[in-house]
């Protein structure tokens, strides 16, 4: 029998090394900034802009088929719209 998988913890951290210019650095840690912090909130910025846009680009031809059709046909019930 096979133990079970373990579900990954959303709230466990893995530590990594990046590479700033020292320019850098050194006026985030004068301005006292968190860059761990920081690079946190800036990547799920850009990982939500990414998928955002990879959901976009997977369904774009049912959007445009769907689009079409309510330009040709009008919205379903738009008749019992209050609106």
């Amino acid at each position: 029998m096979r133990p079970a998988r373990a579900t990954p913890n959303p709230q466990a951290k893995k530590a990594t090394n990046i590479t700033l210019p020292m320019d850098v650095y050194q006026a985030a840690k004068s301005l006292g900034l968190n860059i761990s912090q920081l690079c946190e909130q800036r990547l799920r910025e850009e990982i939500q802009l990414r998928q955002e846009q990879q959901w976009n680009q997977d369904h774009a031809a049912f959007l445009a088929a769907y689009n079409q059709r309510v330009e040709e046909e009008g919205l379903a019930l738009e008749e019992w719209r209050s609106f």
